[in-house]
């Protein structure tokens, strides 16, 4: 009796299992991307045989990443089955926003008082002079503005390790997953605006006035900070859109169609 092929036997529904979840994934983050990048426009409807023909998977892990988008925010379940790519008003764009700012805000007041671990504090530190040299040149190219987006988002992450609290950071991972509510959703749209390195460097200044208050345990202040901060985040969405109803064509985020202005 070969000894190994009850093993093989039973690892092969978990490695069957680990396969289609991961084919799951990459449909989803694909799918996102498609729409983000606007590729299904708002308002279509996702053609399931036409999405398994162009993504080469079959059609399990393709109606489990819709089912995972409809669950994000980024697909509506039709009445009568399928689904359909989401628009958003301004509003629920500017809600997901300020959401995200009273959850960041309640994670700083709480980081505050509770204190913070001197290993993170120190790689929060190190994010921080890394966005300072980032910021440095008086005006930033595309990879400096895509350098600032990768660290701006290491820093929001910090920001939920700093509290110590599976549940808080749990959180604030699902909020910043919503729709355009991201730390960084509107910064690529801003590139070409004379004004949008100095928006980074005021940014920048309350990312340092928020450290200075956990670190001193000021627990108000620290909440206030993180609550202006997402508003910074408010005042790129409206400049963005202004921009689209006047006209422009926001290569850097074609995703913009997808709001609806008012």
């Amino acid at each position: 009796m070969n000894l190994s092929e009850p093993l093989l036997a039973d690892s092969a529904p978990g490695d069957a299992a680990e396969g289609g979840a991961s084919q799951s994934v990459k449909a989803q983050l694909r799918l996102r991307e498609m729409i983000l990048a606007g590729e299904l426009p708002g308002g279509a409807r996702i053609a399931e045989l036409a999405i398994v023909e162009k993504l080469g998977v079959s059609r399990t892990p393709i109606r489990a990443a819709l089912m995972r988008l409809e669950q994000e925010g980024l697909l509506q379940l039709l009445p009568g089955g399928g689904y359909a790519v989401r628009t958003f008003s301004e509003t629920d764009v500017a809600d997901a926003i300020a959401l995200r700012g009273t959850l960041e805000g309640l994670a700083a007041r709480l980081a505050a008082e509770r204190g913070v671990d001197a290993a993170v504090l120190a790689d929060a530190h190190a994010c921080l002079d890394a966005i300072d040299t980032t910021l440095a040149p008086s005006t930033l190219d595309d990879v400096g503005f895509s350098r600032y987006v990768e660290l701006n988002a290491r820093f929001h992450l910090l920001l939920g390790r700093m509290v110590g609290s599976d549940v808080v950071a749990r959180e604030l991972e699902r909020v910043k997953g919503l729709p355009f509510a991201s730390p960084s959703a509107f910064v690529m749209v801003q590139t070409h605006s004379p004004q949008a390195r100095d928006l980074l460097v005021v940014a920048q200044d309350q990312h340092r006035q928020l450290l200075d208050a956990i670190e001193h345990h000021e627990g108000a202040r620290a909440e206030a900070i993180m609550r202006e901060h997402s508003r910074l985040a408010q005042r790129n969405l409206r400049a963005a859109l202004s921009g689209q109803a006047g006209g422009q064509v926001h290569a850097d985020m074609p995703a913009l169609t997808l709001i609806r202005r008012g």
